[in-house]
């Protein structure tokens, strides 16, 4: 396997080295600029896979694929906002978030090995660019309809503390303290919901920034939520998501 990194923070790339080094695979070669990048790309065989940064020292790392077309699949590192995270996803790009955790750096790993063969990276990053450059424009869900018996409910977003999951479900918790079962999950939730009014902290919370009354330094540079109404389970910020949090709040 061929990988290279594209990284303008000489350190971070060195240090991501070491991390994948580490996980028994070498790193071919490092760039540290558009510029760079796309100057490499067109004198070299293209690798196998790539570790690319958004922001680089001369511009957005997708002006690489507006000059060079490149089939490599991609993994972002990126510390970058909620609209391009949910771009990724969207388009089946894995991404991290910086600081990059040994395990999901693992995890991102054996997805690439064992994924199904991509499509054209050029179309990705096509589709990825239009949402980053129009998150305006989107429309997001204002109310959710759950099921109570044989009735039915409606919800609106204003009214909802937090979106949790919990044996396998996924759930509201309302303003006035009540749950509901909804029938999704919430990785479909990050495309509908509203970046301005809801924040996914966890890999099992959504958060509403109305709903926080407190925010508390946790252990291993985590934060600990307490909501107005909500007390079941400890909300805690992830670590990697910690920065995008306090970006979130402004």
């Amino acid at each position: 396997m061929k990988i290279i990194i594209i990284e303008d923070e000489k350190p971070a790339a060195r240090r991501l080295q070491r991390m994948i080094e580490k996980l028994g695979v070498s790193v071919s070669f490092m760039l540290h600029s558009v510029e760079e990048a796309v100057e490499w790309f067109r004198s070299n065989e293209h690798p196998d896979l790539i570790f690319l940064d958004i922001q680089l020292s001369d511009g957005l790392s997708f002006e690489i694929f507006d000059a060079v077309e490149v089939k490599s699949a991609v993994i972002f590192t990126t510390a970058y906002d909620e609209y391009a995270l949910r771009a990724f996803k969207l388009n089946s790009i894995d991404y991290l978030l910086k600081p990059i955790d040994d395990e999901e750096l693992q995890e991102a790993l054996e997805k690439y090995r064992n994924r199904i063969p991509a499509r054209s990276i050029q179309l990705d990053f096509e589709e990825v660019k239009k949402m980053l450059v129009n998150p305006l424009d989107r429309q997001y869900k204002k109310r959710f309809t759950v099921k109570i018996g044989q009735h039915l409910k409606m919800i609106t977003t204003e009214d909802i503390e937090c979106f949790y999951s919990e044996n396998k479900g996924t759930y509201i918790h309302t303003s006035n303290g009540r749950n509901y079962l909804l029938d999704t999950t919430l990785d479909a939730l990050e495309d509908e919901l509203s970046p301005d009014t809801f924040y996914r902290v966890s890999r099992k919370f959504f958060v509403n920034v109305k709903a926080i009354r407190d925010i508390i330094a946790y252990t291993n540079a985590r934060l600990k939520l307490r909501l107005h109404k909500y007390s079941e389970q400890e909300i805690i910020v992830s670590r990697e998501r910690v920065k995008g949090f306090k970006d979130w709040l402004g």
